[in-house]
């Protein structure tokens, strides 16, 4: 019997070719240095607490950046490396375009698979998330203007951070969220149990159903960008179209912002420059919210 593959996809190449971001990529060494040049230089910097705890295993740590100024909005950053690899230090660049815009900035960091499953990686999103809502208060930011953020499987861990029950299971705000800019985000991850990945991130069709976020959509007041790279491959242009569907089906904002020229690397590096559209959309969700007259 033929192995039926999700998407309309005809083989296991062509799901590969379509979501490994190499293939597409400009100049991937030269986007690794920068991440890797500017992460430094930003540690460097800017004012930074590093390695900070939000839960009880070794890998549940966070960055944090803080604002100049305190009551400041918050920039909550989840990173990529499709959930086995990288970590908050390759990307403390992406502080720096909030920072100049007045924000606190949080890069969290998450255990890897295969050592974990990805259960077991969303339950530590979530975890740092309500550590942010509940303690950043202490570090100069404001919990009532936290904007989530994230990049390929970070934007992933952002999309099932919206669909949290933050009431129910963890005793907090209903929408704790003043926005998310997730950019070049998986959101229907049933094509990567046929992947490349899937000796690192071991998906079978219960952790399928249970980690896309376009099976969880809930009524959300959170304002939602989505955001790729046009030289990206189509595939994860789809992601967020189809997300973006799925969103307003459920009746909520969502917005998209597809970034001309850019691959998967350069659509991240959107977040270091206070001018860019992305980081132009932080700015307008973490605003105080206007008084009622």
């Amino acid at each position: 019997m033929a192995l039926r593959l999700p998407h309309g996809f005809a083989s296991l190449q062509e799901i590969d070719d379509a979501y490994d971001p190499l293939k597409r990529a400009i100049d991937a060494a030269a986007s690794n240095r920068q991440f890797s040049e500017r992460s430094e230089a930003a540690r460097r910097a800017l004012p930074y607490l590093p390695a900070i705890s939000y839960g009880p295993t070794v890998a549940e740590t966070l960055d944090i950046f803080p604002a100049a100024e305190s009551g400041a909005p918050v920039f909550l950053f989840i990173h990529g490396g499709y959930w086995r690899a990288r970590s908050a230090r390759d990307f403390s660049c992406v502080a720096a375009g909030p920072h100049s815009l007045g924000f606190t900035t949080v890069v969290i960091d998450y255990a890897l698979c295969p050592a974990v499953s990805l259960d077991e990686i969303v339950r530590q999103a979530r975890a740092a998330a309500a550590w942010v809502l509940r303690h950043i208060g202490g570090h100069g930011g404001d919990p009532q203007r936290v904007v989530i953020g994230g990049h390929s499987a970070g934007g992933h861990l952002g999309a099932m951070l919206l669909a949290t029950d933050w009431a129910g299971d963890y005793g907090l705000p209903a929408d704790p969220f003043a926005g998310a800019v997730l950019v070049s985000g998986l959101y229907d991850i049933a094509p990567l149990r046929f992947s490349y990945l899937q000796p690192a991130i071991q998906l079978d069709e219960g952790a399928v159903q249970r980690n896309s976020p376009i099976s969880h959509v809930r009524s959300c007041a959170t304002p939602l960008v989505l955001s790729w790279g046009e030289a990206e491959q189509d595939a994860f242009a789809r992601q967020s179209l189809e997300f973006r569907a799925a969103w307003e089906e459920a009746g909520n904002a969502a917005e998209l912002a597809p970034q001309p020229g850019a691959d998967h690397f350069a659509a991240v590096q959107a977040f270091e420059d206070p001018g860019s559209t992305l980081c132009q959309t932080l700015l307008q969700m973490g605003k105080p919210p206007t008084p009622c007259r």
